[in-house]
């Protein structure tokens, strides 16, 4: 028997138990009467025990458990086959756990399945590829996995944005229908100033550890607007910059980013970027970062901070990543700006940008990692647009970023 076939018995059984169940349900109503079970204490872990022992997919040994979880995540390496390994850790606790141990981070194996991988750094070697599609009359944007906009088979995030009288917010989603900010599936959301120059980066899990210092909390005032039980918490992580051109001088826009929640180490030799591994509980209040959070820190500034800086200056490892978009070159015969995309993007566009690390010389980052396009956005045809990222950005922050591009910058262009 095929391991497909072995899932599709699985989804039978659990149908099947699913339907026993209500069908029993509605003889007792019927009926008139119902049974009581004595309550033991922990009366919903009792049930998924009982459960559980019932399934006979949940007394496989582990290690037969392990090696069919393994062949089944090796055979399927994209969507929508891939929807085999999360059926696999929808079965029951012990599958749960040992398909989560299984699957690697989308470092590692270059694959996203579950929304954690979201929040987790892309792949060293080759780029994820996505794609954007935006929708003019309900101002929404959703990024798809995959090569064309043909494929929408999986859909990563969702973006909705939200024009204000100061400035303009770009709320984004794990869904595609849901953009409250007090719901579970919230990931984040970007917002801009008022000329649309400089844009923040709210993520709604807290940073790692090691990075508190570089990021603050923002937290809603108004209290009409935050649930009980889901505290609306947006952690600055990145701010992109675009610059000023008030003389209007030919050339592509200008743009910097740093990111807060990943220090400049990660792209040196032997650095690792922060990886999340689960998301936090969104009702614990006792957060650490809570402490942290009260002290107003200032926000760096990419241009501020160049110009400050002197020679003598010491470099940290704990220093925030700044990227800056790559230097086009004018061509003459086309007279235009031309980058190569290496055939990603096929249609001009102001929105188009390459994305490459902002080092200093005394942070010892080797050359060929100045070199590498760690995030490139541009067009392909009306309203929709290709996003190619890589380690160690992630989909959530490479999704905010892009949508940066979006918002009208009539003092950048």
């Amino acid at each position: 028997m095929s391991f497909k076939s072995k899932l599709k018995e699985i989804r039978d059984d659990i149908t099947t138990t699913f339907s026993m169940g209500k069908l029993q349900r509605n003889r007792t109503n019927r009926r008139g009467r119902a049974y009581i079970a004595p309550e033991l204490g922990g009366g919903s872990e009792l049930l998924s025990e009982l459960i559980e022992e019932q399934s006979p997919w949940a007394n496989l040994p582990p290690e037969l458990l392990q090696d069919v979880i393994k062949r089944v995540e090796g055979s399927e390496t994209s969507w929508p086959g891939r929807r085999d390994v999360v059926a696999c850790a929808s079965v029951c606790t012990s599958w749960r756990e040992i398909t989560k141990a299984v699957v690697k981070t989308p470092e590692q194996c270059g694959c996203i399945t579950f929304p954690i991988s979201l929040k987790q750094p892309g792949p060293r070697d080759a780029p994820i590829q996505c794609f954007i599609k935006r929708e003019r009359a309900t101002s929404t944007y959703h990024l798809y996995l995959g090569l064309s906009p043909g494929d929408m088979s999986k859909l990563l995030l969702a973006a909705k944005k939200i024009r204000k009288a100061t400035s303009t917010d770009f709320r984004i989603s794990f869904v595609g229908s849901d953009f409250c900010q007090t719901s579970n599936t919230y990931a984040g959301k970007l917002r801009s100033n008022f000329l649309g120059t400089k844009f923040t980066i709210y993520d709604s899990q807290p940073p790692c550890p090691g990075l508190k210092s570089n990021c603050k909390l923002q937290q809603k005032v108004r209290s009409i607007q935050v649930s009980p039980g889901v505290p609306a918490r947006n952690f600055n992580v990145a701010t992109v910059s675009y610059e000023l051109n008030v003389l209007r001088t030919r050339g592509p826009r200008r743009m910097h980013c740093i990111v807060h929640s990943i220090p400049i180490s990660a792209i040196q030799e032997g650095g690792v970027a922060p990886t999340p591994l689960e998301f936090n509980n969104p009702g614990d209040e006792q957060s650490p970062s809570l402490s942290a959070s009260k002290v107003k820190q200032p926000l760096i500034d990419f241009i501020s901070t160049s110009r400050a800086e002197s020679s003598d200056s010491i470099c940290s490892k704990m220093d925030p990543l700044v990227l800056k978009n790559k230097a086009p070159r004018w061509h003459e015969q086309l007279q235009c700006w031309c980058l190569n995309f290496k055939g990603r993007v096929t249609v001009a566009s102001v929105k188009n940008f390459q994305l490459v690390a902002a080092v200093e010389p005394c942070q010892n980052v080797p050359v060929e990692e100045q070199e590498k396009v760690i995030l490139q956005f541009g067009k392909i045809g009306k309203d929709i647009f290709t996003m190619d990222y890589r380690y160690p950005l992630s989909a959530f922050q490479a999704f905010a970023i892009c949508l940066s591009s979006f918002d009208t910058k009539p003092a950048c262009e």
